[in-house]
Parts: structure tokens; C-alpha cells; sequence
């Protein structure tokens, strides 16, 4: 039986660079065949219906079908996995309230139609930013639906972690494990590497033999590199990540759905794991077992890092008070 997959603004570039990939069986693997349901506003149908006479064109053997819709009742019926991507971006001179208003407006019906209308085993992966609050939002307006099937992407930031961790070092991408990402997807996140190893080795060790003092090199160059990659790629290439936000959303559905042996990152709901207030979707190191997302448990954290943990955090707690000031929560 083949997998119904609904990808929201999919007339956009990152939906476009998800369609093919997931078509091929990037995203579940080479013998799961996969319906799409491609769901966008009425301005992107065009753009939408495009990329889907192209996946006609592509002959994917892993292609059931492909469908095209502004009707959010259609969209998601009978939805085993849902990428919501499309989302209201920051315009000039727009509040952050602003945005998480005109976001609300959108993430909570979307949550809603989940909850009416997607298969019982629905799991939802948020990319549309603000995207830990987005899949508060969209979570909180899905009755009946359990908020651990409600995600937020950060595996995005933690590959951009790893990736500047093996530029440092010189060593192979696949060398470096265990760099989590904490908080929020935005600017105050932070990436960790008390854990992290490259060959088995501590990062931390094979850093400052590197650079010297491994703090300041933290605080100076790698954090503030992760956190604020997006904007240099905007400054450089023109637009917003792409390719690398959907590579991100197919890896980060790849494990949830097929388990992992490694820890990676989601934003996932908060239990009150690690002081994280409860309800709150935050990321944390994670492993996927069984089909459901666990977070890593025991990890001893130092007050320096909990400090930039904190902060994280309550960022999202003042996010969550800003929705439920619009009584959107």
C-alpha cells in the first residue's frame, strides 16, 4: 500500500526540490510507493500543477500518483506523513508578532485539517518558519492528535554544524556524530559539541588542538556561523536556502520513519525534559525508536551551555505567551 504524503506550499522551491527526491525514494527508500498530495494557495495552483505534469513527465516507478489542491480537506485525507512547508515570511517592517499572527492564521487550520481529515498514523514535520511555534500551533489546533506527531525541523542546523565541524578539522563529514541542536530555530539556537566526536575522538580535543582556545572559537566563529548561515547564504546566492532546507526534511523523515542508531535533532514536544517547560517544541538530541522520536536522556550539561540553552528556551516561552496573547492557543 503505498504512503500518502501531503507537502504544503509545494508550488514553492523547496517543495519543487522535494517532489523529485522523495518521487525517486530518496525519502522511504526504493520499494515504498508514494502518493502525493501536492496542497497550496490558490496563487501558487499554477506553479503547483507545473511541478506536478513534471513528475508525470519523470516516469518515477515509486509514483502512485500526484494530485493537486487548494482544498486543505483534500489535502490531507488520508495523510500518512505532512510537510508543512508553506508559511507567511517576515516582510519589511513586519513585528515578530506580526508574523506569528499571520502564521497562526495559517498553521492552525492546517493543524485542524490534519486532525479531521489525515490517516490515524499521521506524522507532520514543520519547515515553514518560525517552525518550532508554527508546530506548537499547528499541534495545539489538531484535537486528538497526539503532539509528539507534530515536529519542527532543526536537522537542517545541525548539518550545518557538522559541516563546519569537519571543514575545521579537515575530516570527512561522516566522521563527525553527536551535534546536537538545542532551543529554537532561530538565531539563538544552540549547536553543541560537548558530545560531539570525530572519530571517536572529542571534538572539543581535536578542536583545540586546532584553534587553541575552544571557547572562544565556540562563541566567535561557530555558533554565530550555524546560527546565522541562512542569512549569509540570502546575502550570497540571493534567495533562502533550498536544496539544502528539503535534503534536511527528507533526512529528518527518513529516520523518524525508519529509526536511527545515532542521535540527530528535532524539535519535538517538551515533557519538561532538561528544564524545558512543558508543551513547548524545542530542539533536542534525539533518536527515533520504533517509529516515535526519543530524546537522549543523562547528557550532563555545564553552566555555560545550559545558560545558552536558557536563552534558547525562552525565546519559545515568549513566542508561546505572544500566540496565546492573539488567542490562537
Amino acid at each position: 500500500m503505498a504512503t500518502t504524503i501531503t507537502i504544503t506550499g509545494a508550488g514553492g522551491q523547496i517543495g519543487y526540490a522535494l517532489l523529485f527526491r522523495i518521487a525517486a525514494g530518496d525519502m522511504l527508500g526504493p520499494d515504498e510507493k508514494v502518493r502525493l498530495r501536492l496542497l497550496e494557495i490558490p496563487q501558487g495552483l499554477d506553479a503547483a500543477a507545473g511541478a506536478a505534469l513534471e513528475l508525470q513527465d519523470g516516469a518515477f516507478s515509486l509514483l502512485e500518483h500526484v494530485e493537486v489542491t487548494d482544498d486543505p480537506t483534500v489535502g490531507f485525507d488520508g495523510a500518512n506523513l505532512a510537510l508543512l512547508v508553506g508559511a507567511r515570511p517576515r516582510g519589511p517592517g513586519m513585528e515578530r508578532g506580526d508574523l506569528l499572527a499571520a502564521n497562526a492564521g495559517i498553521f492552525g487550520p492546517q493543524g485542524a485539517a490534519i486532525a479531521e481529515h489525515a490517516a490515524s498514523d499521521v506524522r507532520v514535520t514543520v519547515v515553514g518558519n518560525p517552525a518550532n511555534t508554527n508546530a506548537l500551533i499547528a499541534a495545539s489546533a489538531a484535537d486528538g492528535v497526539p503532539a509528539e506527531r507534530f515536529t519542527a525541523l532543526t536537522r537542517l542546523d545541525e548539518n550545518r554544524a557538522r559541516a563546519q565541524l569537519a571543514l575545521t578539522l579537515e575530516r570527512p563529514i561522516d566522521s563527525i556524530r553527536r551535534v546536537p541542536i538545542w532551543g529554537n530555530h532561530s538565531a539563538t539556537q544552540f549547536p553543541d559539541i560537548s558530545h560531539a566526536t570525530v572519530d571517536g575522538v572529542p571534538v572539543a580535543e581535536a578542536i583545540h588542538e586546532k584553534v587553541g582556545d575552544v571557547r572562544a572559537w565556540q562563541e566567535q566563529q561557530f555558533i554565530p556561523r550555524v546560527a546565522k548561515r541562512g542569512a549569509e547564504i540570502i546575502a550570497v546566492r540571493g534567495s533562502s536556502s533550498v536544496a539544502s532546507a528539503a535534503n534536511a526534511a527528507i533526512e529528518h523523515v527518513r529516520d523518524w520513519v525508519r529509526g536511527t542508531e545515532e542521535w540527530t535533532s528535532a524539535g519535538v514536544v517538551s515533557h519538561g525534559e532538561y528544564g524545558v517547560p512543558e508543551g513547548l517544541i524545542s530542539s533536542f538530541p534525539v533518536r527515533s525508536v520504533d517509529g516515535a522520536w526519543q530524546i537522549v536522556d543523562g547528557l550532563e550539561i555545564d553552566d555555560w551551555a545550559r545558560a545558552r540553552i536558557n536563552a534558547s528556551v525562552t525565546e519559545l516561552a515568549e513566542e508561546r505567551e505572544t500566540v496565546r496573547g492573539l488567542g490562537m492557543l
